[in-house]
């Protein structure tokens, strides 16, 4: 597979719903969107809502619109497994932020005592940090830039699509300047090899991990215990990872001081000089 001709390779695009940012500290999948494409043709897609047996965190569902009522009837993850890997066999996988993603298919694979998958992955996010200087990295922000028509609604069958197309454009443009043809070609333009994730691998979202490398401030919306929503400009310093949660200390501009937050609360998230908005499930 490795030498093939990307016109003679099957690639799967693929994006989750999630219940939260962690799957080591219980979030689950709660939805799957799947679309295989070859030779500039879709060829077959498979969503599901998942019962993801776990609450679907206020963060998590002010992104996806997503709640435990619309999810309490939906087949189970182990219910679905089979067809997902049938799906998803012999082809190339392809997600934005695919770490991501393989973080919680592989941690409810394992759970069911099942390997990690051994398709090739590419990453729609690390391409475009690699060759191209857009104002905001995340999905639906590349497809504006693009002029890609982008709907209001953050689902994961949408998304699956917004990665296609912003796919196709990348593939045309590395043709043309780069001459990428084959499979080994688009891999070595991509750097590395993506596998699964190790079990105790945290998969931080990009924003954060810029904010925290690059000493930046993130804008974030933030609901409190007590649900009040605010908008705050913090400076992170580091992930701390609870009991049950994952947290983020930083220094709040508003409160003057350092601060926890709790990542499930933090619904928002935006570097301070970004033009566009940009959240945590989006990129």
């Amino acid at each position: 597979m490795h030498n093939f001709l990307l016109d003679n390779t099957t690639f799967t695009f693929l994006d989750f719903e999630t219940t939260g940012l962690n799957p080591h500290f219980g979030d689950r999948i709660c939805e799957i969107a799947l679309l295989k494409w070859s030779k500039g043709k879709e060829i077959d897609s498979f969503q599901s809502l998942i019962n993801p047996a776990y609450p679907i965190s206020p963060g998590a569902s002010a992104i996806n619109g997503l709640n435990d009522e619309m999810v309490k009837d939906a087949p189970y993850f182990k219910d679905l497994v089979k067809p997902i890997l049938d799906f998803i066999n012999d082809t190339v996988i392809v997600c934005h932020n695919a770490r991501f993603d393989l973080s919680f298919l592989g941690v409810q694979l394992r759970n069911l005592g099942l390997p990690g998958l051994k398709n090739f992955v590419v990453d729609t996010l690390i391409l475009a940090r690699r060759y191209y200087s857009f104002p905001s990295n995340c999905l639906g922000n590349i497809a504006q830039f693009l002029g890609i028509n982008v709907f209001k609604e953050h689902r994961a069958f949408v998304d699956v699509h917004l990665t296609k197309k912003i796919f196709e454009f990348f593939l045309e443009d590395f043709n043309k300047k780069r001459d990428v043809q084959t499979l080994t070609d688009l891999l070595k333009l991509q750097g590395e090899i993506i596998s699964f994730p190790e079990v105790k691998e945290i998969s931080l979202p990009p924003a954060i991990e810029e904010a925290i490398g690059s000493g930046k401030k993130l804008k974030i919306k933030y609901i409190s215990s007590t649900g009040e929503e605010t908008i705050r400009t913090i400076e992170p310093i580091e992930v701390m990872p609870g009991e049950d949660y994952l947290y983020l200390r930083a220094w709040c501009n508003l409160r003057q001081e350092q601060r926890t937050f709790r990542f499930d609360r933090i619904i928002e998230m935006k570097l301070d000089n970004a033009d566009l908005p940009r959240t945590f499930a989006q990129e």
